[in-house]
């Protein structure tokens, strides 16, 4: 079983946006939402046409982000790429705009 030696970069943030940042200025459609647990970036998933949450994870480094939409208690590490239970979940800021 592997095990995530990144848990020390996980932090209590703020959103940066109340949706996929990067989408809400390009008026593009996301599937999820995930939240970096660095510093608070929203992105979105792998399933949506422009990937900013793993685009923002190789821009930056931030190693592990968050199921944000709606928070689901669950974190993902993109360097050991698995699973990682979080100490909390951060609260949505406000209602998210839906898009799929």
């Amino acid at each position: 079983m592997s095990i995530c030696q990144h848990n020390g970069a996980v932090r209590d943030v703020t959103p940066s946006a109340r949706g996929c940042q990067e989408c809400l200025e390009i008026d593009s459609p996301w599937v999820h939402l995930r939240i970096c647990r660095t510093c608070g970036h929203v992105g979105c998933c792998d399933q949506s046409p422009h990937r900013h949450a793993t685009a923002h994870y190789h821009k930056t480094g931030h190693p592990i982000m968050e199921g944000y939409d709606p928070p689901e208690g669950w974190g993902w590490c993109y360097v050991d790429e698995i699973e990682v239970d979080l100490p909390d979940q951060t609260p949505q800021w406000g209602p998210m705009p839906r898009y799929y």
